[in-house]
């Protein structure tokens, strides 16, 4: 007699949906599918340091089906979701149609332009491993645009690099490129004297990090300053026209390179009842992270909306930690919901932000705690080696950064696609 199971899909590969199927693999209960449109899950913190060139993506970055090797009760479909069908417990993707008696949308979230149409066509986000590539490639292509420019305008457009966000993304790059200008581009560009004296920060907030503690705030301060990166505060970028960022105040900025890491918003999931998307286009859920109205539909992570938190009665902070937590949990709780057991609601777990700012200068916000510098740094980096997937991936990654450390000089600064014709823009 065959043993009957429930069809279990998973859609999204991040945190939350790895960290579930890690813990659903010796069940025989469930056939669980995993959807993604990549077959790879990767480490989204350490993306600025692929768009940096000081590590390679494959040091954060996992293929799926080798996660699934010789694991029965897991398969993987590669696809991105198109439409949600709770009458019929089927799911559409461009590849094809999927059954399930539970689904989990751990999607995430997805850039927010504001509305910015602009800077949503020639801006430059960083959610993915594509981003952070087309990002190094970008950077590289206009330094060898600076170096052949023959007037100091030209020149400085090419150089000048506006990011868009003062939270960790924005102060972690502007960090890397800094210190990367100074270490780094005086030798490789000695045409150009000061690179780092290029990069702009750009924040509608008064501070930088705006969620962390007014020490390490004061401190991201300090360091970027103390590197020459200038520091843009109360003010929002308003458009990105002609190779100029425009700037709520009026200033502008010549440019063609905006990073833009000021902000995101929960991927669209068509089929869903509208009564059920919440504040950033999240799924509202309840303290099991099912989905309001469903008894079999739930969502993970980035995705969704619980306000049942005590803590957190406005919904949980968009973190790796919150995904981990709630995938990690979920995990025993379909195994109740399945067998008509009572789960046990999601509680998170604070264990505190950190944000690195540059060489040997971090900053750790925990609970009752607040330390900076070189001790900061190297916790930082034990901290983010971890969760890499894959014991190869955690090794290269140690190495790479010890490498790079002790050199000064990561080798990636490598252009991978065919450079554009003279008479084109590098953007617009």
């Amino acid at each position: 007699m065959t043993k009957e199971y429930k069809k279990i899909v998973i859609v999204g590969g991040g945190f939350a949906g790895i960290n579930l199927i890690k813990r659903l693999t010796e069940n025989d209960n469930f056939h669980v599918t995993l959807v993604d449109k990549n077959n790879y899950h990767f480490f989204p913190p350490l993306l600025y340091q692929v768009a940096t060139g000081f590590i390679e993506p494959s040091n954060i970055s996992y293929p799926f089906r080798r996660m699934f090797q010789e694991k029965e009760n897991l398969r993987f479909h590669m696809g991105s979701l198109q439409k949600v069908n709770p009458e019929s417990n089927t799911i559409e993707t461009d590849t094809g149609t999927l059954n399930y008696d539970y689904l989990v949308l751990a999607v995430g979230t997805e850039t927010n332009y504001f509305g910015m149409q602009h800077v949503k066509e020639y801006g430059l986000p960083m959610k993915s491993i594509d981003d952070a590539l087309n990002l190094r490639n970008h950077i590289l292509l206009n330094m060898e645009n600076a170096v052949r420019s023959t007037s100091q305008a030209e020149r400085e457009k090419h150089l000048n690099i506006v990011i868009a966000g003062g939270g960790p993304t924005g102060v972690e790059i502007a960090g890397m490129l800094a210190e990367m200008g100074h270490n780094i581009g005086r030798k490789e560009y000695p045409e150009i004297k000061d690179l780092q004296q290029h990069i702009y920060v750009v924040d509608a907030g008064p501070v930088l990090l705006g969620p962390m503690s007014k020490k390490s705030q004061e401190e991201a301060a300090k360091v970027l300053s103390d590197l020459g990166v200038h520091i843009i505060l109360n003010t929002a970028v308003k458009d990105y026209v002609d190779e100029k960022v425009i700037l709520a105040d009026g200033q502008t900025i010549e440019t063609t390179v905006l990073i833009w890491a000021s902000g995101v918003t929960g991927r669209q999931v068509p089929g869903l009842p509208a009564e059920v998307i919440g504040k950033g286009r999240r799924i509202m859920v309840d303290e099991f992270n099912s989905m309001k109205g469903s008894n079999n539909i739930f969502a993970l992570g980035d995705i969704c909306l619980q306000t049942t938190d005590k803590a957190f009665p406005n919904g949980h902070p968009q973190l790796a930690q919150v995904a981990i937590q709630q995938g990690t949990l979920f995990a025993e709780n379909i195994k109740k919901i399945n067998e008509g057991k009572t789960p046990k609601p999601f509680v998170y777990n604070d264990k505190g932000s950190m944000a690195i700012i540059a060489k040997y200068k971090a900053v750790a916000d925990l609970p009752k705690l607040f330390f900076k510098g070189f001790f900061a740094w190297v916790v930082w980096l034990f901290i983010h080696i971890m969760p890499i997937a894959g014991f190869r991936n955690k090794v290269w990654l140690a190495f790479n950064w010890f490498w790079s450390f002790i050199t000064n000089d990561p080798t990636l600064r490598l252009i991978f696609r065919p450079r554009k014709e003279e008479n084109e823009p590098v953007t617009q």
